[in-house]
């Protein structure tokens, strides 16, 4: 199971961020304005486990609609601002790195297919922070534990849908099987492509994209780095296996080398 967040319909209401944190009772985390736009959150963390951005682009929208006369309206000139609007949340990675690195097994991998952080058994060692290649764990500083997205477990556990994609009003953020929201999605994006958008494009689908395809994924208007988003992003464990073969490797021909030493040095002693 999984998020499908088309961004084209998103309007930036942040009912999702509210819900997130009513449901799951996460703290508040200030509202305070940071002059970047009406983004007072500015990113994920340890307190916000969905977060709005609004991304101001001095760009036209483009054509959105056929059959309709654009000429003299606002988008249609070449000094127009268009806001690009975005709800993100943890990725639920298919390759997790946090799950790798966990010492204590906080992190575990759902029957539905997402990533959980246990609370009471994480021991605030941190190693999943710099693990994440989309920055999404954080660390409380109260207690130093680490928190983040559940993709309200309690909720699947109960046969409903996550707080955010129940408060959407415009279905921006939709919650289903995988399979089924990637086919729904690439319907849209061919939707978008024949109204004109022609930089409707995937975000995290691919199942052989660097870390297995995403639990959450999206379609953005733009490139991903605009939204904050690393464009190739790949599991920060990946070449861990081959890291542990050298360096048993680099162990065992030290052991030997040493055992020679210690033979050639008993044989002259002798």
């Amino acid at each position: 199971m999984g998020f499908f967040t088309d961004t084209s319909v998103c309007i930036g209401c942040k009912a999702c961020e509210v819900a997130c944190k009513e449901w799951n009772a996460v703290p508040e985390d200030g509202l305070e304005f940071t002059g970047m736009s009406y983004d007072n959150t500015q990113g994920l963390g340890a307190d916000t486990w969905r977060h709005v951005a609004f991304i101001e682009q001095d760009k036209p929208m483009g054509h959105a609609e056929s059959g309709v006369d654009h000429t003299g309206a606002p988008g249609d000139g070449g000094t127009d601002l268009r806001w690009l609007m975005a709800s993100d949340v943890c990725k639920h990675c298919t390759h997790a790195a946090c799950l790798d690195v966990c010492p204590t097994g906080s992190l575990f991998r759902t029957e539905f297919g997402t990533v959980v952080v246990q609370e009471d058994i994480c021991n605030g060692c941190g190693y999943c922070v710099p693990a994440c290649p989309y920055g999404v764990i954080d660390q409380r500083k109260e207690d130093g534990r680490v928190w983040k997205c559940t993709l309200c477990y309690d909720r699947l556990g109960a046969g409903q849908e996550p707080a955010c994609a129940k408060a959407c009003p415009t279905d921006s953020i939709q919650f289903g099987p995988l399979e089924e929201l990637r086919e729904r999605a690439a319907m849209r994006v061919d939707q978008l492509h024949g109204l004109g958008v022609e930089d409707a494009r995937l975000y995290g689908h691919d199942p052989d994209d660097g870390v297995g395809g995403d639990g959450a994924f999206f379609l953005l208007l733009d490139e991903p780095e605009v939204y904050g988003l690393p464009p190739d992003p790949v599991v920060t464990t990946r070449d861990l296996p081959s890291m542990w073969r050298h360096a048993g490797l680099a162990a065992a021909a030290l052991a030997g080398g040493l055992a020679a030493v210690f033979a050639a040095h008993g044989r002259t002693g002798a």
